[in-house]
């Protein structure tokens, strides 16, 4: 605590004079003759006039108190403020029939990528993520946005092609046109937005779509986006499963192939890096490191609170004045 305007303590001066004034009066009053009496000590005094000083010890305790108010009293508390400085992010996720492939335990390559991506998502704050799949052709799932429960929801419905509702095949420049537009348009602030990268997950290499991977890299970079590039398949491939109505679950006998120089050259041109995820724990590994790569950032702004205490000084000093006015006129009143 301390006093805005010490200043007025020089007031307690009044205190002591006001002690020397009251017995100058005392000494200089008329003596009162008592012609009947022979030992005045032996006069009863009431309680009333035993109290009769406690008047003046309130007129002191009110002129401190007021004093006090006068040089305003403050209570000061330190605390910090922490602002987040959140990234933009634009999920990539490859949904082509390839991803089927069980190359990966107990799950194929999308059921394993989406299980990853959920955690990735429980360890973000104040980000905002978005969401495009694609395959022979991209589409935007779910826009930028904070509600991380939302989006985890559209995930957990994402299969293969949306179900025959987009092309077949990898369409991986046209991915990237997609999220590089969604960024663009969705801009935020940069006192809200501290960077926008783009995190491409795939396991094959670009066959379809109208836009080359290069060029839609170059868009990217000049935009100031990052994009981070992830191959997902164990070397060589692996075989794709489907349905047979007589036999139930068979493979066909089709390879995939990851073409990692072209994913290697669109996170070198952006700036991005480009990651290798052959099994579960691989695939962990990268969104884990990426996570580290790209924190979303913090301020602290220190600040201190100014409390008015002048209040508390004030209304017990009005509350004993009343008082002692109250006193002053009834059970304490002197007469003249």
């Amino acid at each position: 605590m301390h006093l805005e305007s010490p200043i007025f303590l020089v007031l307690f001066v009044i205190l002591p004079l006001l002690v020397v004034f009251l017995r100058w009066q005392r000494s200089y009053a008329p003596a009162i003759r008592i012609g009947e009496v022979q030992h005045v000590g032996e006069i009863p005094r009431s309680l009333s006039v035993r109290l009769l000083p406690s008047l003046k010890i309130l007129r002191f305790i009110v002129i401190s108190l007021l004093i006090i108010a006068l040089a305003r009293p403050q209570l000061s508390q330190s605390q910090e403020r922490r602002f987040a400085e959140g990234i933009d992010i634009i999920l990539a996720l490859d949904i082509s029939e390839s991803m089927r492939a069980e190359d990966v335990k107990d799950a194929n390559r999308l059921e394993t990528a989406k299980s990853v991506i959920r955690d990735f998502l429980k360890h973000r704050e104040s980000d905002r993520v978005g969401l495009v799949v694609f395959s022979g052709e991209s589409y935007t799932l779910c826009p930028l946005t904070l509600d991380y429960t939302v989006l985890i929801e559209i995930l957990e419905g994402v299969e293969v092609a949306l179900g025959g509702q987009l092309k077949d095949g990898t369409a991986i420049g046209d991915a990237i046109a997609t999220t590089t537009n969604r960024l663009q348009v969705s801009e935020t602030p940069k006192k809200v937005s501290t960077g926008r990268i783009v995190i491409l997950l795939t396991d094959g290499e670009n066959n379809a779509g109208s836009i080359a991977p290069g060029t839609a890299a170059s868009l990217a970079q000049s935009l100031d986006i990052k994009v981070y590039t992830i191959g997902m398949g164990k070397e060589g491939g692996a075989l794709i499963p489907y349905e047979d109505t007589t036999f139930g679950k068979r493979y066909r006998e089709v390879r995939t192939y990851l073409d990692e120089g072209t994913l290697k050259r669109i996170a070198n041109i952006t700036g991005g890096r480009y990651f290798r995820a052959t099994d579960v724990q691989s695939l962990r590994h990268v969104y884990t490191e990426i996570d580290q790569l790209e924190k979303t950032e913090f301020k602290v702004v220190d600040y201190t609170e100014e409390k008015e205490m002048a209040a508390y000084f004030l209304i017990p000093a009005v509350l004993l004045f009343g008082l002692e006015v109250f006193l002053c006129n009834t059970v304490l009143r002197k007469i003249p």
